[in-house]
């Protein structure tokens, strides 16, 4: 049984564009971190020693819907933090707010930048790609569908979306960007989290965790968005020089560690965090019934953009972004003709956007139009291009 699943985590690997699974138990003890230092304790057994007693006693006693009304204003990274909230809120907040001293503006720059001229891969990677892939990692499955935003995937998807969104702007981490505020907020988010979560009789039933969100299941997420989308880059062919790569990465270093990883445990390269990935996330990709009825839940709304394209459509592309075998496990019908549509065309596309192809595909506008309205979606459901509220759950998804 153990070799039929160290095969069909394999498999799984090639298809998502990673080659090998090496032994889990060997994934954190490497010196490859943004540091350069060898790990301590393991990111499984780390939480968040600033974030979660504070958040337990903001949500005992009752502080939280006056935390929610104070930071409403607080969005770009110069914004004056808020005001009327308890001393020991503002204390954190006055203490996280920053960027590590390792943070290379430069890079941080040539990252934003990259981003914008990536946008349309972007989206559909972080979309259909990494936002399907979540519903197969059970841990994250189970702790979205059994938190409060499981009970409004539209709203929970929205605030995933700025997180990625925010990240990939222009200025991202400058005075006038609002990503440092984003990781700020969505790090209390996650800390409310852990104290919340584990009093959910539905989640305790299904979890194999006492507490959610640790640092190894944010480093697990992190694979499935960056590592992810570099390899997938890269496997398109798509014009990636090393600078550029080298700036993504250091982006998602700088992201990681905002949200509370310890810095010995954030990849210091690519090929760390490929391997990293490879111990870590593939092996433990499988389908749950959180997960199921939350791809379900994910996929109808994107279908209600519409535009023509067909949820066969959207179906298919996922299979092609994150293989068969997922697709299978989260029950998608097959749709060949827009199989061949999307194996086609979508190369085609990529050439043409590229410049490497004077054939623009038939599909060229479906797909440009798709990737734009998929974006705006999730953008505060559609009505706001600039920021979607975070707010801070007081309770768990009741049913």
């Amino acid at each position: 049984m153990k070799n039929l699943s160290r095969r069909k985590a394999l498999s799984l690997g090639v298809a998502l564009g990673l080659v090998g699974v090496a032994n889990p138990g060997q994934a954190w003890a490497s010196t490859g971190s943004v540091t350069g230092a060898a790990a301590g304790t393991g990111p499984e057994w780390i939480w968040d020693d600033a974030a979660d007693p504070l958040m337990a006693s903001m949500l005992d006693n009752g502080h939280v819907p006056a935390i929610n009304t104070a930071w409403a204003s607080w969005v770009n990274n110069n914004d004056p933090l808020p005001t009327g909230v308890p001393a020991d809120f503002a204390a954190h907040l006055r203490q996280v707010n920053r960027l590590p001293s390792w943070a290379d503006p430069a890079k941080l720059a040539r990252a934003a930048d990259f981003n914008r001229r990536r946008d349309t891969y972007l989206f559909m990677l972080y979309g259909l790609g990494s936002g399907i892939m979540s519903t197969v990692i059970p841990r994250e499955a189970k702790s979205v569908y059994w938190s409060a935003g499981g009970a409004d995937m539209q709203d929970r998807a929205a605030k995933t979306f700025t997180f990625g969104y925010d990240l990939s702007q222009l200025g991202a981490f400058e005075p006038t960007g609002q990503f440092v505020v984003t990781a700020n907020k969505t790090r209390v988010v996650h800390a409310a989290v852990r104290h919340l979560l584990p009093q959910s009789p539905h989640w305790r039933a299904v979890a194999d965790e006492t507490v959610p969100i640790s640092a190894a299941d944010i480093l697990v997420t992190f694979h499935s968005l960056g590592t992810y989308v570099y390899r997938k880059l890269l496997d398109w062919k798509i014009p990636f020089p090393a600078a550029d790569q080298e700036a993504f990465l250091h982006s998602w270093q700088v992201a990681v560690h905002l949200l509370g990883v310890p810095d010995e445990h954030i990849p210091q390269t690519w090929a760390a965090a490929e391997k990293q990935s490879a111990q870590v996330l593939t092996p433990i990709l499988t389908p749950s019934t959180e997960g199921i009825a939350l791809a379900e839940d994910l996929l109808g709304l994107t279908a209600q953009i519409d535009l023509g394209v067909t949820r066969g459509f959207l179906n298919e592309f996922v299979r092609y972004v994150l293989s068969d075998e997922v697709g299978d496990w989260l029950g998608l019908k097959r749709d060949y003709a827009s199989a061949a549509l999307v194996r086609t065309a979508w190369p085609a596309f990529i050439l043409f956007r590229e410049g490497l192809s004077p054939v623009m595909p038939g599909a060229f506008y479906v797909f440009d139009q798709f990737v734009r309205a998929l974006g705006m979606l999730f953008l505060n459901k559609g009505s706001s291009g600039t920021t979607t509220p975070i707010t801070i759950p007081t309770g768990n998804r009741a049913s």
